[in-house]
């Protein structure tokens, strides 16, 4: 998906949309010192013309002062089709922010990626910078960042690159994001987030992140959810496409 067409996502799913096209579960942001989490799982089994085993599983955790707030999540994929070889996709983040005023916060991250489809061995990347609040309430955020990070990438197998085989490359990025909370009800919450990443070490190459979703409460800790995550890489290797899409359908559970 090129950029443009990511930018359209996002704002068909900001603040500004208010239609529930799609987000990420929401866990529960409370100001007071304490962990809270959510977890959340899906499953598809198929036998026939076509035997395959789909499995999805995330978790969130959030804890949060009035100041500062520390957010962790992971993912895993298990993919299995036919007779084909199993595929796996597991990620981690974590992410903190500290307010500097009512308007202005930094930040830092840290992601780590594992995808066999996708020939990466190991991405980890670290970032920071600063952030503002253009919109801050209780049932609607909406913030933009801008800062620097590194990346490390290791290889599945050596691609080759200007006719030099190589297993890893680490570079320097700019980050530049947007992110946005909505809370449609008391039960229907919408997030989403896109994070464009410029090449500094090879001019015209990025990276972009896109997650969104859309969580509907069933009751006090069980919601339905529906999320889309994109990956688009300008400069993935031989034989692999710029763009990867999950959608996941499933059911979280809140931990308060």
């Amino acid at each position: 998906m090129p950029p443009t067409r990511l930018l359209l996502a996002s704002v068909c799913l900001s603040p500004l949309a208010l239609l529930p096209l799609s987000g990420q579960a929401q866990v529960t942001v409370k100001p007071d010192g304490q962990w809270r989490s959510l977890l959340t799982a899906g499953a598809s089994v198929s036998s026939g013309n076509s035997d395959s085993t789909t499995v999805n599983l995330s978790g969130e955790a959030v804890k949060a002062t009035d100041a500062d707030k520390l957010s962790l999540n992971a993912r895993a994929q298990y993919v299995k089709s036919d007779d084909a070889d199993s595929e796996q996709r597991f990620a981690f983040g974590s992410h903190y922010q500290r307010d500097l005023n009512a308007r202005i916060f930094g930040f830092g991250q840290f992601d780590a990626l594992r995808d066999e489809p996708a020939n990466l061995s190991s991405r980890y990347s670290v970032g920071g910078g600063l952030g503002y609040h253009v919109i801050k309430r209780d049932d609607l955020t909406f913030d933009v960042s801008g800062g620097l990070g590194y990346t490390a990438e290791r290889y599945v197998a050596p691609e080759i690159k200007d006719g030099v085989s190589r297993d890893r490359y680490n570079n320097t990025e700019l980050l530049v994001s947007e992110e946005s909370m909505h809370k449609i009800s008391d039960s229907t919450t919408l997030k989403q987030k896109l994070s464009v990443l410029p090449n500094l070490r090879n001019s015209g190459e990025y990276r972009a992140v896109f997650d969104g979703g859309v969580s509907v409460a069933m009751t006090k800790r069980l919601s339905l959810t529906a999320t889309v995550s994109h990956r688009y890489d300008s400069d993935p290797g031989p034989g692999l496409k710029k763009g990867d899409t999950l959608f996941i359908t499933g059911v979280s559970f809140r931990v308060d």
